[in-house]
């Protein structure tokens, strides 16, 4: 829903739209345009899509994910896309707990941890594909393909279909703004429910195998839960539903971390180096790379009237939460702009917190780790092209579309 405009003063109303296309063209501007938003102050005021709050400081964006009886998770998008909840992103404890308790042990580290050998295997496929040549668009041809190639495989999903994914949750996730906010939140509905009507037919196809498998979603097709106190099989709608989410989780976060790793890395030779020397530090330089690009900027809904950040909210007012904003905040992190890969303690906010942080970081991490190993083992030298910059695409999941390497031939 918009946010009331009544009585918000002239110097918190901003302009600031994550769709815009200017903020990534011709060079990646999102940070810059937050940074400006912060210093403003913490929660400002939007006049985009028809209106909403900004939230870019640490304590308020927690205060805004940790509160759901303030602020609603439905919706969470701030473009418009029909009356289809993304479940289980868009509903509220409890109900929203139910789905996490049967999603949980799938992501769990213990069974991640068991996904090593093909991760670490699939990489070095990967990059023996371009090492040779001293060249590569590294999105298409590794951070694209390996959580691609990882989460299908997690689902029994024919890979052959990843350009139908690929193509569906892109248009649900950034929308086609080329075309105005009414006919963009068309095209992401319809292709949230040609995502949802393929999913109809592989729940089908779960449902009456002779034998369940051991994907995760012959798991989650046949094991019961428990939901506001009735033990049940997920329905199909709700089937579908989520997997489409774990699809959007899983094609698009990990895409971006990784091409924003070897960004920032190739712009930090002082770092990268220090990371080779002592591969001890890699952890902290995943948790350093998730803090400088928070990808995802949720949405909620104020649900009565309130303050945030010293500002009064109007009940119903819609919130953008920008985890990018609240991951370089100057009152919580020192030198916030600047990467440390030794940087501890770092709790930043890229996998979120509370009942809703995002239930594949495990998975994540493991696959930010081992690429990490493997691209600094084989094509260290790696630097961005000069002549073919990097293209990022806004959204409130923000991504890297391309990205041109190039390296020593190995």
């Amino acid at each position: 829903m918009p946010a009331s405009s009544t009585g918000v003063p002239d110097h918190l109303r901003v302009d600031f739209d994550v769709f815009d296309p200017a903020l990534t063209a011709p060079t990646d501007r999102f940070q810059s345009e937050v940074a400006k938003l912060a210093a403003i102050g913490p929660v400002v005021y939007s006049t985009a899509h028809d209106g909403h709050w900004v939230v870019t400081g640490y304590d308020e964006i927690q205060g805004g994910m940790l509160d759901p009886e303030r602020f609603s998770a439905w919706p969470t998008n701030i473009m418009p896309h029909g009356d289809e909840k993304t479940l289980p992103l868009e509903l509220d404890p409890p109900e929203h707990t139910a789905y996490r308790q049967a999603l949980q042990p799938i992501f769990g580290p213990r069974r991640m941890k068991t996904l090593e050998t093909v991760i670490r295997d699939t990489t070095n496929e990967l990059i023996d594909g371009f090492a040779h040549r001293g060249s590569a668009e590294f999105v298409a041809e590794f951070a694209h393909e390996l959580p691609t190639r990882m989460f299908l495989g997690l689902m029994d999903l024919p890979l052959r279909d990843a350009p139908l994914f690929t193509e569906a949750t892109n248009i649900f996730i950034q929308g086609k703004p080329e075309l105005g906010r009414e006919e963009s939140g068309k095209a992401m509905e319809e292709a949230l429910h040609r995502m949802l009507g393929y999913f109809a037919g592989v729940v089908e196809e779960r449902k009456n195998r002779p034998e369940p498998g051991t994907d995760i979603t012959s798991h989650i097709v046949r094991t019961p839960v428990e939901i506001l106190g009735e033990t049940r099989n997920f329905t199909d709608a709700e089937l579908c539903n989520m997997f489409f989410l774990l699809l959007l989780g899983g094609l698009h976060t990990v895409q971006g971390s990784l091409a924003w790793a070897l960004q920032h890395l190739a712009n930090n030779p002082g770092q990268r180096q220090k990371l080779i020397d002592n591969p001890d530090l890699l952890p902290s330089a995943i948790e350093e790379i998730l803090r400088l690009e928070g990808a995802v900027s949720p949405g909620r809904r104020a649900t009565r009237d309130t303050t945030l950040g010293g500002v009064p909210i109007k009940a119903d007012d819609q919130l953008l939460l920008v985890l990018a904003g609240g991951n370089r905040d100057q009152r919580q992190y020192e030198n916030s702009d600047s990467m440390d890969i030794a940087r501890i303690p770092n709790r930043h906010l890229s996998f979120g917190v509370g009942a809703h942080r995002c239930i594949g970081s495990h998975l994540a991490r493991l696959e930010l780790s081992i690429a990490l190993q493997e691209i600094h083992r084989r094509i260290p030298d790696y630097r961005l092209d000069p002549d073919d910059p990097p293209i990022w695409h806004p959204s409130q999941v923000r991504g890297v579309v391309k990205m041109p390497l190039r390296f020593t031939p190995a």
